[in-house]
């Protein structure tokens, strides 16, 4: 959303399509998951009071029109596409399916995941450790608004240091929130790695996918680092 209190600045969206693009170019295969923050903010007073499964499932419905946007940003700069959802839209999307995903990958093409995981109570931090895991995914990139995981909120708390590893048992034991404990916790049994990185920054993407130090690695058991297909 840029700037704005709400919705979509074609600018930051654009920027994302060419972060992508250089990492496409790479060979890399890559799938995204999105939320839909930057437009549920825009109907928030109208889901107060309102049931948790139904303003849930406007979530859903917000993070498909984010995935449309990246998905048309992304084709207009070169890059195949493919979106599925978790909801069923088959005028816009795929339903989501497993071995489909992964041949789209196969063939070089973007797969963007919308609807988060089709149900409500469930966040997009959840879609995205369920379908990394389906996909056999390397790594988790969460892309963030700092440059990673920290000892404290640095938004808020100036003294606030940042770990450029740490693992997935040290974020539980110090609650340091990187994602929602349901997200963790399937990270956690298949061993996932995680690194937290500020997405707003030119170049980020490409520079982690070089395998470059970038953001902060969560890793679980002995020190690791995310090695990239």
């Amino acid at each position: 959303m840029g700037s704005k209190a709400f919705g979509i600045d074609e600018h930051v969206i654009d920027a994302y399509a060419a972060e992508i693009r250089q990492v496409v170019d790479l060979g890399t295969e890559l799938s995204i998951v999105i939320g839909g923050g930057n437009i549920f903010r825009g109907v928030n007073n109208a889901t107060k009071g309102m049931t948790r499964s139904h303003a849930d499932y406007m979530g859903m419905l917000a993070t498909m029109i984010n995935a449309m946007a990246l998905q048309d940003a992304l084709e207009q700069a070169g890059i195949q596409t493919r979106l599925q959802s978790s909801l069923n839209m088959d005028e816009i999307a795929e339903p989501f399916i497993r071995r489909r995903a992964m041949r789209h990958l196969e063939k070089g093409r973007v797969v963007i995941f919308g609807a988060g995981t089709g149900n409500p109570y469930f966040t997009t931090d959840t879609a995205a450790a369920l379908r990394a895991l389906e996909i056999d995914a390397d790594v988790i990139l969460k892309g963030t608004r700092v440059d990673g995981i920290y000892s404290a909120d640095p938004e808020k708390d100036p003294t606030a240091v940042q770990f450029q590893t740490i693992s997935g048992e040290k974020v539980i034991a110090d609650n340091l929130k990187v994602m929602d404990m349901t997200a963790f916790t399937l990270c956690k049994e298949s061993s996932m790695p995680i690194i937290v990185f500020n997405m707003d920054k030119g170049g980020n993407l490409l520079r982690i996918v070089r395998g470059e130090n970038v953001g902060t690695l969560v890793h679980w058991g002995q020190e690791q680092t995310a090695e990239l297909a």
